[in-house]
């Protein structure tokens, strides 16, 4: 069943690697703004360090550094960032609303992988578009799917890299 989700507005202030994002928010209490650490709800990017993780932070930088998002923030982690799905305006029409699903768009370039165990947060429609953009991806061998069986998901290569996995969760 999906979970309620706390909605924020936002501009990106950083992306830290190809899930993770510094946004300052508008907190609603007269004007004050938060720095918030956000983690891309559903999808696992590649580390640094490993194969296509320069390649996904590229692509998210791309999508929303420095841009005016919406974060429907549904947890919070382990190290205490927010796990939002985040969501932005069209690159083509950046006054318009924010409409794109930033992590939908990593999945469908190949440079993330849909992270299933997150799934059950999802709705119906959601799970069924990232099934189906990453099921496309994989078909048309783009980004890390071009490595084919040997793409390793970052929670496997975080495993056998242990030391990765913390400097990526670090603020």
């Amino acid at each position: 069943m999906p979970l309620a989700a706390t909605l924020l507005l936002c501009t990106v202030l950083t992306v830290q690697d190809g899930d993770t994002l510094r946004a300052r928010c508008d907190t609603g209490r007269g004007g004050k703004q938060d720095v918030v650490t956000v983690r891309l709800h559903a999808i696992d990017a590649p580390e640094h360090g490993q194969p296509y993780g320069r390649r996904a932070r590229q692509l998210l930088a791309s999508l929303v550094a420095r841009r005016p998002v919406r974060l429907a923030c549904v947890d919070t982690d382990r190290y205490e960032r927010r796990v939002c799905q985040v969501w932005v305006a069209p690159a083509e029409t950046p006054d318009a609303p924010p409409t794109v699903d930033a992590g939908l768009a990593l999945v469908t370039a190949g440079q993330a992988w849909w992270y299933r165990h997150f799934a059950s947060a999802q709705t119906a429609d959601e799970r069924a578009r990232y099934a189906a953009a990453k099921d496309d991806a994989r078909t048309h061998r783009r980004g890390l799917w071009r490595e084919g069986s040997a793409a390793t998901p970052p929670w496997q290569w975080r495993r056998v890299h242990p030391r990765h996995a913390d400097i990526a969760a670090a603020p």
